[in-house]
């Protein structure tokens, strides 16, 4: 667990597609002072205008999440938030030249690559952390969301579909740099073979190919090399959980479940988890904890 507020050493950039629009986008990462958070401008608009990525400024989470201010937005971010939260990145200012973020290989693996080539830089600033105090849960038509006290950052995604290659599959971690690098950061989004030439028919899915997607017909997966997980399908519903999350604007102790949940539903369980505040509390963590089972803490 970081304790610091962390932000990257030196700027990278890359160049990819936005799954929906199918438009080239130039993409920069660049470090950010303490307390900046993570936030996003748009370089191709007039006076370059800024975003904060906060899930009160989600705009839209029918296919992916999309932050937005005064008529402009961002779209598809869920990937690289949860590269920067898996990283424990703080703090960074990204820059766009496009409505869409790039999709890359459909993972988050890029996205953390970049960050790590860039290094990561410790500053002279605390982070706080949401420590949740009490049980919140979120039930509606089959799914569920909820957060339970934790003295880490842990997620149980449970998903269900019906496919033979999917059924109902379960993944827990605790996230930490390593986990998410290793076992999370490179599981890819997933669609159905009907999906696509439903979106296709709207104009959507635009830049979707075998090699940003994981495309699944009747009974199998198109992609030449396959899977990269044979739980693939669930351990991406956690990066895109992570990603979901991150939009707190702070990192988390707690325990996450979540089950069939997706964007929308994260999104509606972050307006819950916010009005609930008798069940939270923002503190720091101070380095002490080491001389304890129980974390020494200061009020924010």
């Amino acid at each position: 667990m970081h304790l610091q507020q962390r932000t990257i050493t030196k700027p990278v950039n890359c160049t990819g597609v936005g799954i929906h629009s199918g438009k080239k986008v130039n993409l920069a990462i660049k470090p950010a002072p303490p307390n900046h958070g993570i936030k996003f401008i748009r370089k191709d608009l007039l006076n370059c205008p800024v975003i904060s990525a906060h899930f009160n400024m989600v705009v839209d989470t029918s296919l992916a999440t999309v932050i937005g201010y005064e008529g402009f937005i961002v779209s598809t971010i869920e990937h690289l938030m949860a590269s920067f939260a898996g990283l424990s990145i703080d703090n960074a200012l990204v820059e766009v030249d496009s409505y869409e973020m790039p999709i890359m290989d459909g993972s988050a693996g890029p996205f953390t690559s970049m960050i790590k080539s860039a290094g990561i830089k410790e500053l002279d600033a605390p982070r706080y952390f949401f420590i949740v105090k009490e049980p919140i849960e979120l039930i509606e038509e089959g799914k569920m969301v909820g957060i339970y006290p934790c003295s880490t950052y842990k997620i149980t995604c449970t998903i269900e579909y019906d496919h033979p290659l999917i059924n109902e599959q379960s993944y827990s971690v605790e996230v930490s740099d390593h986990v998410w690098e290793q076992d999370i950061s490179r599981a890819r989004t997933f669609g159905f073979l009907h999906e696509y030439e439903y979106l296709k028919r709207y104009g959507l899915a635009r830049g979707v190919t075998l090699e940003n997607v994981i495309a699944i017909d009747d009974k199998d997966v198109l992609n030449k090399g396959g899977l990269r997980f044979q739980d693939e399908f669930v351990r991406h519903k956690i990066l895109d959980c992570i990603g979901d999350f991150s939009l707190l604007g702070m990192p988390i102790l707690g325990h996450v479940v979540a089950k069939k949940a997706g964007h929308a539903f994260n999104h509606s369980f972050l307006q819950k988890f916010f009005a609930e505040k008798e069940s939270w509390e923002t503190r720091t963590i101070d380095e002490r904890r080491r001389q304890s089972d129980e974390p020494v803490m200061e009020d924010l």
